[in-house]
């Protein structure tokens, strides 16, 4: 049964700040809230018929493949926020999701987010027909007339000579629900490879993720980085069963000096 009339396009989720989930800037982490629009991105789903709840039912599930996240400030320890979220679009293979991000004592938009998705099987790992799904549902919440401000994602290119600057092991905290490493924690970690006092002087301003392989328990992640000046270029890879390299991730990062 369609749940079109039951719920809006758009949905309207409250978040907090919460002490911590903060920096010793007292904002909230980058990769919080990354967390955060993905938990958006499921209750807005979930909502209205195709999240994961259901989808594991059926041996199905989404995995994120890009994701940008464009911040003029983060929310400031114990404040709250909201997170839009709504489906721009939808193709046989992927789906595009987009997020605002508003300060709920100002209405002030503190920053968007643009997402793509897949819908895999849980069993092969191989790409599905998301249109499939409960006739197409998706498609009725489609939305055309909201704008997302942001430039979807683009292409991150860096050398293949680029210095491995850290190296990480998949740990147990790593893994998420489909016993894969959590799209968040690749952000986490690559945050990591800059000193602490960097982000004391510089805000991230945007982030673009784009996810190639998987990742698992065991297995130990490479970190190459290129530098740009203000812009950060990140590849990250692991070791095949043959000893080759796979490349899991990339990702670029554009800094902004604090005022």
């Amino acid at each position: 049964m369609k749940q079109t009339s039951q719920f809006p396009k758009t949905g309207i989720y409250k978040m907090w700040a919460e002490p911590f989930h903060c920096d010793f800037n007292h904002e909230l982490q980058y990769g919080r809230m990354g967390n955060c629009m993905l938990n958006a991105a499921d209750f807005h789903s979930t909502e209205r018929g195709f999240g994961m709840s259901y989808l594991n039912t059926v041996n199905k599930t989404w995995v994120l493949s890009r994701l940008c996240i464009e911040m003029t400030k983060l929310p400031k320890q114990y404040s709250s926020f909201n997170i839009h979220t709504w489906v721009e679009s939808a193709m046989k293979y992927f789906t595009n999701r987009n997020f605002l991000v508003e300060d709920c004592e100002t209405s002030e938009p503190l920053g968007y987010g643009r997402s793509v998705w897949a819908l895999i099987d849980l069993t092969t790992r191989q790409p599905l027909d998301l249109l499939a799904v409960r006739d197409g549902e998706i498609l009725d919440y489609i939305e055309t007339e909201t704008a997302c401000p942001i430039s979807k994602p683009g292409r991150v290119k860096l050398s293949p000579d680029a210095p491995v600057v850290m190296t990480v092991p998949v740990r147990y905290s790593d893994i998420d629900v489909n016993g894969h490493v959590n799209s968040i924690k690749y952000i986490e970690h690559t945050l990591d490879i800059f000193p602490a006092d960097y982000f004391a002087n510089h805000l991230l301003r945007r982030l673009d993720m784009a996810y190639v392989a998987e990742s698992r328990y065991g297995d130990t992640l490479c970190f190459q980085l290129e530098e740009q000046g203000e812009t950060k270029f990140v590849r990250i890879t692991r070791q095949d069963a043959d000893n080759g390299t796979v490349e899991v991730a990339r990702c670029s990062l554009v800094f902004a000096e604090r005022d």
